[in-house]
């Protein structure tokens, strides 16, 4: 991966609503979730996903199918994972610290789901 399309990755991924998608996306893998299910999970309206879907695709780390009347959106795996390999190869340059991190935390968490993102509503309940 580039410069370029990383920082356009970054920066896709620096909003909370956006990094929500993706952690909702992830683990339904290849066959991806339609748009109506991600705004159910996170509370979103209808323009306000459609903004944040489009910011995510434009970067490449979502693909968009339809299927029927729906839009089902995906991660691009190849892209996630051209952008990790980035930071850990370009930036750190494979740096023993850096490297050793990540193992560890792929080891501890290995087999385990992380919960998925609370939705709206479950974050305002907190916070009341």
């Amino acid at each position: 991966m580039e410069k370029s399309p990383a920082l356009a990755a970054l920066s896709a991924l620096a909003n909370e609503t956006r990094l929500d998608i993706l952690r909702l996306l992830v683990p339904a893998g290849g066959r991806g979730l339609a748009a109506g299910e991600i705004a159910s999970a996170l509370g979103a309206s209808a323009s306000r996903l459609s903004f944040h879907l489009a910011t995510m695709e434009e970067a490449g780390l979502v693909r968009a199918r339809r299927e029927g009347r729906y839009q089902r959106y995906s991660v691009d795996f190849a892209q996630l994972g051209g952008l990790i390999a980035y930071l850990t190869n370009d930036c750190c340059r494979g740096h023993p610290a850096v490297c050793a991190c990540i193992a560890e935390d792929i080891a501890k968490n290995a087999g385990t789901a992380r919960p998925a993102p609370a939705t709206r509503a479950a974050r305002q309940d907190r916070e009341r």
